[in-house]
């Protein structure tokens, strides 16, 4: 057996996972339209990677304003419930374990994918940049454009956003899902508040890193109301680094980003929830997380950690033997190869990744990736 670390059971929640290996959240863009509705062949995808020990659903909204990217899934409508109820049931089929990842884009969005034409909510009137939505130009076609200026919401907005995090929760529960993700990451709507950069509040969502980190301390308390603290992870994305200035990347550089995310983390501890899973920096020469940010993120978390960011079997391995994770998600990767499991365990070569079908599409580079044949 290689990487053998990967491959002992571990406990998340009230179940226990048969390796360490995740499949994480990742884009897609291949919901049946219209409706935005988890399809057949989402389900055939989703079934094919079930060897993981863990897997998250792409990114599923949570409302039509959360929508930034056409053709993703949404979790609000009974259709889409009934369509994601398919994918779980394919996964529990064979034995995998499955949350749903609840997302909304905030700011990143465009007015083309907002209910009415209207301008995209978030914590402030600030304009994305450096950042991209995705809006449908005709059928089965699309192109990126620069997200709309947003409008800040109210207090009694952010409330009612709240209760759709529940409510999108409870939705999940009812598809099938073993549990939700709440995402918090790469400069979405959670993000946003969170960020100094994103929120220029002056009422109770904004100013002090407390207040900034209220927003999601609230979602968190309402969706454990929802489906419990066993069944509730969340992502974060805690850059510590500038991006290239020619490269779409929508994560927040904060300037103590330690302290920023050490007191996010607090918060999950308080609430007891599953796992926190962190997606680190995924391109090319990207610098690795300081090992002081993850010593602290174990000292201060007592649940599982799961970290995900271009890692190979062996460096996902040496994160588990030094006890810094849990988990380790493997995303493009286990887009090419469903078997990725078996492949690293047994040594087998993987499948090269296409990366001109990873968005939108057919079953071409989504479900037809072949399994080890020997």
């Amino acid at each position: 057996m290689q990487h053998q670390a990967l491959f002992t059971p571990v406990e998340l929640g009230g179940v226990t996972l048969k390796n360490r290996i995740v499949f994480p959240p990742l884009t897609r863009q291949r919901s049946a339209q219209p409706g935005d509705i988890a399809s057949d062949l989402m389900s055939v995808y989703y079934c094919q990677r079930a060897s993981a020990g863990f897997m998250v659903s792409e990114g599923t909204q949570i409302e039509p304003r959360g929508q930034g990217y056409a053709w993703t899934p949404g979790i609000y409508t009974q259709a889409q419930i009934e369509g994601w109820r398919k994918v779980t049931d394919a996964v529990h089929a064979e034995h995998g374990v499955i949350f749903a990842q609840l997302w909304h884009v905030g700011r990143i969005s465009h007015h083309g994918l907002q209910p009415d034409g209207a301008a995209p909510v978030a914590p402030s009137a600030i304009q994305a940049t450096n950042a991209k939505a995705f809006i449908e130009t005709g059928v089965g076609t699309g192109e990126l454009v620069a997200p709309s200026m947003p409008r800040a919401l109210t207090v009694a907005e952010i409330k009612e956003l709240v209760a759709l995090y529940a409510r999108a929760a409870s939705n999940a529960i009812e598809a099938g899902f073993d549990g939700v993700e709440i995402h918090a990451a790469n400069g979405y709507l959670i993000n946003q508040f969170i960020s100094e950069h994103a929120n220029q509040r002056d009422d109770e969502y904004g100013g002090s890193l407390h207040n900034r980190l209220r927003f999601l301390r609230e979602v968190v308390e309402a969706v454990v109301a929802v489906v419990g603290p066993d069944r509730l992870g969340v992502r974060f994305t805690p850059l510590f680094t500038s991006t290239d200035q020619d490269r779409v990347y929508i994560g927040l550089v904060e300037q103590d980003p330690h302290e920023t995310y050490i007191e996010a983390i607090k918060v999950l501890e308080a609430s007891g929830i599953a796992y926190v899973s962190i997606a680190e920096a995924d391109w090319d020469n990207a610098p690795d997380l300081p090992e002081s940010f993850r010593r602290d993120v174990r000292d201060t978390f007592s649940g599982r950690i799961i970290y995900a960011g271009r890692y190979t079997a062996e460096r996902g391995a040496r994160l588990v033997e030094a006890g810094l994770a849990d988990l380790v998600a493997f995303g493009r990767p286990f887009i090419a190869n469903p078997d990725l499991p078996a492949r690293i365990v047994n040594g087998w070569p993987l499948n090269p990744l296409n990366p001109s079908s990873l968005y939108g599409g057919t079953a071409a580079g989504f479900t037809d990736y072949p399994t080890y044949a020997g």
